[in-house]
């Protein structure tokens, strides 16, 4: 299968001839144009982005992200690779762990970054004990959080930007222009979640996972700080916390972003 046969698109990030890794965006199912260069990894090693279903790119609904773990292996085949280095943010760390645990021969390593963690561990969040200091729009993005109420695409797209400033360490015009890049879509959403096995945080916990690095962010209220060392410990994972930097660490600290992620890739 060629890339051009494949029932989702995929795009190279990067300049890099090198071998590829595979790029899983969250969201879940948001426009991979948020990741933007990635702080330049992929000039590094050569990186292509999977656009899972549900993105306009791509078109459709999800199956659930458990059941698209296969789309990572179609890809995987199109590159011509017979393992893979997986590079998941956010929902799409859930994408790679899935992946990794219905495939195992296929993949190498996972990268993981700001992961979405109290669902794998039940770690409660303590992200009320990060807002010390936060700017005003920080705290007003964190309230709206306990938004769960939109009702059409247009709400949603909206809600999300109200919640929008919870995703950072700071508020200033980069951040609120980061914000508006990658569409939403509360369908496709709704339909990342859907017909997931109700063992698979075990079937994950209990499995031998491929080397493993997690890059959290020690600002991150969408994900806490307890939460994702825990979820590092409980993979057996490298743990990278950056500091002063929320959910998108290519854009807060992208120096040191490059540093982890580009070590992780070239070990």
């Amino acid at each position: 299968m060629s890339l051009a046969d494949l029932p989702f698109a995929a795009s190279s990030l990067g300049t890099s001839m090198g071998e590829p890794a595979i790029v899983l965006p969250g969201g879940p199912c948001r426009g991979v144009e948020y990741l933007g260069d990635l702080a330049g990894l992929g000039d590094d090693r050569s990186l292509f982005v999977l656009h899972p279903r549900g993105t306009l790119t791509t078109g459709g609904l999800s199956r659930g992200w458990w059941t698209d773990a296969d789309d990572v292996v179609l890809l995987a085949d199109a590159l011509g690779l017979d393992r893979v280095d997986l590079v998941g943010h956010s929902a799409g760390t859930r994408l790679a762990l899935a992946a990794a645990v219905r495939h195992p021969d296929r993949v190498r390593s996972l990268a993981l970054i700001t992961p979405p963690a109290s669902w794998l561990t039940g770690t409660a969040s303590d992200a009320e004990a990060l807002l010390t200091d936060a700017d005003p729009e920080v705290r007003a993005g964190y309230r709206a959080l306990a938004e769960n109420d939109a009702d059409t695409p247009a709400s949603f797209q909206e809600q999300f930007l109200r919640q929008a400033p919870a995703s950072y360490a700071h508020w200033t015009a980069r951040e609120s222009a980061h914000a508006r890049v990658g569409r939403l879509d509360r369908d496709a959403a709704h339909a990342w979640f859907r017909d997931i096995p109700a063992d698979a945080a075990g079937r994950i916990l209990g499995a031998d996972l491929p080397p493993t690095l997690v890059i959290g962010g020690d600002r991150d209220l969408l994900t806490g700080v307890a939460p994702v060392r825990s979820y590092a410990d409980a993979l057996g994972a490298s743990l990278t916390m950056l500091a002063d930097c929320g959910h998108y660490p290519w854009i807060e600290q992208p120096d040191t972003f490059r540093a982890s992620a580009r070590a992780w890739l070239r070990r």
